[in-house]
């Protein structure tokens, strides 16, 4: 006779111990609910997206946050600034007015130690977390997500149970791959090769820690440039992928000094860095999950959705998404309906919040549309465009930006 294994019941099972997930996990179980968070890799990790954004600020207060991100090593970010093809610098879109806890400045983070102070976090609230562990759907239970199996690195299979799943999982998407729900932007299909660098130029004061985003001539493909701690820079350029992998062989490496080449701004940032990492690339393809929540099951952060990575929203969306999901959950355990009307209720609310991201994503990479241009045109958009950057994207009226970005003269 064949003994199961006995079946360890959550209130909640988070698939995934990045941003989202941690912060969905400890906020349910800051409120008393049962929470596991599965891991598949080690606990911290390597990934990329280091810059965050100021609204991400609110969501780490109310993780109780913010005494811990004071006294990190990571840099202060105060500002965004751009710079074109041709070398000219725009002015910098500070956060001074538009941060809503005072601080002024949000951070960039190195994210393998910004994704462990949050899972350590979720633990200290009561969550329970397995990582380095798999997690598998039992055979014929496709579309319920209640019964799971999973596999540490060492020991015996074990049988999970759970009232609400949280699919948590980043860009492989667990359920939207599962169940076919995941639809690229096919105006957004992009590619990233990015590096980190020791001893590049970085501006003084409190521009020291700012995002800078450089065109390469032609408007081909941009960089970022996000400064880290222990005078690390990181480096990444993004462009169409059958741009950036034209020649179809080639390697990561040959693609950024390619692209490097033709961005002499970055080229004097360099001048005198050294490469620490090496060069590593990602597809970026832009997509969506419909519907985000069934019977039992949600998603969030990348799971749900991600779009391009110009404007550093990736991490801010994860965390809110984990916030805005918590809640709703919450209501869900408490009342006992935790179907997918309930369980996604917040939903409709963050895509209309995300749109606003997508819509300033576009007119980025229109290459009739000037910032600038825009903005000497329709100056009362400036306050606007700084909240998108900022995260206040779910304020009202910002719709009227895209109005006038439609009508905007192209030359």
């Amino acid at each position: 006779m064949t003994v199961r294994s006995p079946v360890l019941d959550f209130d909640v099972v988070v698939a995934g111990g990045g941003p989202a997930g941690a912060t969905a996990a400890g906020l349910l179980a800051e409120h008393g609910h049962s929470v596991l968070i599965v891991e598949r890799e080690s606990i911290p990790r390597l990934h990329v997206g280091e810059s965050l954004i100021p609204a991400a600020n609110e969501v780490l207060d109310r993780l109780g946050m913010i005494d811990q991100m004071l006294a990190s090593p990571f840099p202060k970010k105060y500002s965004v600034q751009f710079i074109t093809e041709s070398g000219r610098e725009s002015e910098p879109f500070y956060f001074d007015g538009f941060e809503s806890t005072g601080l002024g400045h949000t951070w960039q983070v190195v994210r393998s130690d910004f994704d462990r102070m949050l899972v350590d976090n979720a633990r200290r609230l009561g969550a329970t977390v397995m990582s380095q562990t798999k997690l598998r759907v039992p055979h014929g239970q496709a579309g319920s997500f209640r019964e799971l199996e999973l596999q540490a690195s060492d020991g015996p299979p074990i049988r999970v149970s759970n009232r609400v799943f949280v699919d948590a999982t980043g860009q492989s998407a667990l359920i939207g791959s599962t169940l076919g729900l995941k639809r690229n932007d096919p105006a957004l299909k992009n590619a990233t090769v990015w590096t980190h660098f020791r001893g590049a130029r970085r501006d003084s004061g409190r521009d020291a820690g700012a995002t800078i985003i450089l065109h390469s001539r032609d408007m081909k493909s941009w960089f970022w440039y996000i400064p880290l701690p222990d005078n690390i820079v990181s480096v990444g350029c993004t462009g169409r992928l059958d741009y950036m992998f034209q020649r179809g062989n080639s390697s990561a490496e040959e693609i950024f000094e390619r692209e490097l080449q033709r961005c002499e701004s970055l080229q004097t940032r360099l001048a005198t860095a050294e490469r620490v990492e090496p060069y590593r690339a990602t597809k970026d393809f832009s997509y969506r999950c419909r519907p985000g929540s069934g019977d039992g099951w949600v998603m969030i952060g990348d799971a749900y959705g991600f779009i391009d990575p110009v404007y550093s929203s990736g991490a801010f969306l994860a965390l809110k998404s984990g916030e805005m999901a918590a809640d709703s959950i919450h209501e869900s355990l408490i009342t006992g309906d935790v179907s997918a009307k309930t369980l996604g209720r917040w939903q409709p609310t963050y895509d209309a919040g995300v749109e606003n991201f997508r819509q300033l994503v576009y007119a980025f990479y229109d290459m009739d549309f000037n910032f600038g241009r825009f903005l000497t045109q329709f100056p009362e958009h400036r306050g606007g465009i700084t909240d998108i950057l900022v995260g206040n994207v779910f304020k009202a009226g910002l719709e009227a930006i895209f109005h006038d970005i439609a009508i905007a003269p192209s030359a």
